[in-house]
């Protein structure tokens, strides 16, 4: 069972920074593939970033220049460093774990609320 706990959230003006974090449980933390997904109020949860075991990382378009995905293994933690916030970018944000070899995401954090003001 891995256990993830989002933090960083918050109340931010467009154009400002936010920096999430997501710490997760077990000794294996370095081999899972991490994910930042959010959803809108009344919208399907949508892909933010992901970033591999070995590093590699992937964003949505919408992101894209904006926010960085990092990892820290020492720490069994993954970051989501959001930049020039908009008002569209407002949504809870879930950080998700993909053990090796699953072919889906296997655990989920309970979401971090993020609220940019126009």
């Amino acid at each position: 069972q891995v256990q993830l706990v989002e933090s960083g959230g918050g109340l931010v003006q467009a154009g400002g920074s936010l920096r999430l974090s997501c710490a997760a449980s077990g000794r294996t933390f370095s081999f899972y593939d991490m994910g930042w997904f959010r959803q809108a109020p009344g919208k399907e949860r949508e892909f933010v970033a992901r970033i591999r075991s070995g590093g590699s990382t992937y964003y949505a378009d919408s992101v894209k220049g904006r926010f960085t995905i990092s990892r820290d293994n020492a720490k069994n933690t993954v970051y989501l460093q959001m930049n020039s916030l908009k008002p569209e970018d407002t949504a809870v944000y879930y950080c998700a774990a993909q053990l090796y070899k699953s072919i889906s995401y296997d655990y989920w954090g309970q979401g971090a609320q993020v609220t940019v003001s126009s």
